[in-house]
């Protein structure tokens, strides 16, 4: 029971960790969605990024919020909201649910998930093609690389998640990284 208590505690204050990473925001850039980022990462010489993403637990993260086993963890926990309307849910399901809706794009979703923005910041500023192909330009207008992917990975797949069940960032990096052929390793 205490230990029950301690996850449930830990779980409960883990969304100031948690959005910090899952929403990288940098207070002017909105949100576009992977569905816009895919307008260019899709193809087989970008590295067919949109494709892995879908394919991905990630894409379907947000939906695993509306079963009936989500919102029993909820109400467990503590909330009165169901896990799809729960900030501390949203924390690691879900791409910018807790931005202004001025900070998101007319086509982004929520419901789409842990999209490329959960990781490399929102998208709008550094988008066009113009950009993107200056990686300095790119990192100016607020995309990020992660050094250490790992870090970024385990700020959600950790012990303070109530359905951990071990996390291996090797073999789960191996199934969703995306690099650019032949120029990056993220």
């Amino acid at each position: 029971m205490l230990s029950r208590i301690l996850i449930a505690s830990l779980f409960i204050f883990s969304p100031l960790l948690a959005a910090q990473q899952v929403n990288q925001h940098n207070g002017t850039s909105k949100f576009i969605g992977a569905e816009a980022c895919g307008t260019c990462h899709k193809t087989e010489k970008q590295g067919s990024q949109l494709s892995i993403w879908k394919e991905s637990k990630h894409a379907k993260a947000f939906e695993t919020l509306k079963t009936d086993k989500a919102n029993q963890i909820a109400a467990e926990l503590g909330h009165k909201t169901s896990a799809a309307e729960t900030e501390a849910c949203l924390a690691c399901h879900a791409s910018g649910y807790n931005v202004d809706a001025k900070f998101r794009e007319a086509k982004f979703k929520i419901e789409d998930g842990v999209q490329c923005e959960t990781c490399h910041g929102a998208g709008s500023e550094y988008k066009s093609l113009k950009v993107m192909k200056d990686r300095a330009a790119a990192i100016e207008k607020g995309l990020i690389y992660h050094e250490k992917t790992e870090n970024l990975c385990i700020s959600c797949h950790n012990p303070e998640s109530p359905t951990h069940t071990g996390f291996d960032f090797a073999s789960s990096w191996e199934k969703i990284k995306h690099p650019v052929p032949g120029k990056d390793k993220n």
